[in-house]
């Protein structure tokens, strides 16, 4: 059984660049770059009728996002790579008062839970390894995340995707780095041996991944160390979201792949 494309929107669910020093009209350009890509992908084979996106704080809103699609089925993919407060309490928050017309809305699990993000990961690494001369298996990868005192969420991603890196073997070491708990990159970056690759682990080229990290990366003073960039703007990132969603839809009755679903 399959879910009609026809009858059936997508809405990407991201936080919303609010810092950096992008010009205004530039800030969101990955994730709108993402919906456009998806909106050719999956409207070719016919399994979405409209894509859009809608920012928790941005333009449009989740509300102006979700009152611009027309379908009765809506499908949330929440472009974030934590399943913390964002993800589970604010997004389904703001998806009930905006679901004035009780249409049809089923959350999948974010980004950071995306069984195709280990690999994509782990390519993205390595291309950053090889774009500056490094042997991506003779580098150690730092996974640099936003972490929080008071949510674990942010710290249990970046440890789940540690330990899939890991079980890989692509590379010399795998660890975590946390901008807001320890530990830090300085710290987590004490000791390696061999070239080190910097991957943030943000959704977007806000203020954290655009500036933060580059700055942390650039102040280890280590010719051997490279920020890779932010995943959530890899160039894989759309035919990852494509291919989850292309099977959330021909698998409608399976838990996989969902968080919630609203009537």
């Amino acid at each position: 059984m399959t879910i009609s494309g026809n009858h059936t929107a997508l809405l990407i669910a991201a936080h919303g660049e609010r810092g950096g020093e992008r010009p205004a009209g530039a800030k969101n350009e990955a994730t709108f770059r993402i919906a456009r890509s998806l909106s050719a992908n999956l409207s070719n084979p016919g399994l979405m009728s409209e894509v859009a996106v809608g920012f928790i704080r941005g333009e449009p809103s989740i509300k102006e996002a979700l009152g611009s699609l027309t379908a009765p089925s809506i499908i949330v993919y929440p472009l974030f790579v934590a399943n913390g407060y964002f993800t589970r309490d604010r997004l389904a928050q703001l998806l009930e008062e905006a679901n004035g017309e009780g249409r049809k809305v089923r959350v999948m699990a974010p980004l950071g839970l995306d069984p195709g993000l280990p690999d994509l990961v782990t390519s993205f690494a390595a291309e950053a390894a090889r774009q500056h001369a490094f042997e991506p298996s003779a580098c150690n990868v730092i996974l640099l995340a936003h972490g929080s005192k008071k949510n674990p969420a942010s710290r249990k991603s970046t440890e789940q995707m540690e330990h899939a890196l890991e079980a890989n073997g692509n590379f010399r070491s795998v660890r975590g780095a946390f901008l807001e708990e320890s530990p830090s990159l300085h710290t987590a970056a004490e000791g390696i041996q061999g070239p080190i690759i910097v991957v943030g682990m943000f959704s977007g080229e806000g203020l954290h991944g655009a500036k933060d990290a580059p700055r942390l990366v650039s102040g280890l003073l280590r010719d051997d160390a490279a920020f890779a960039g932010v995943i959530g703007t890899a160039a894989g990132v759309a035919d990852l979201i494509a291919r989850s969603v292309e099977n959330a839809l021909q698998a409608p009755g399976s838990a996989a792949g969902w968080v919630s679903a609203a009537p």
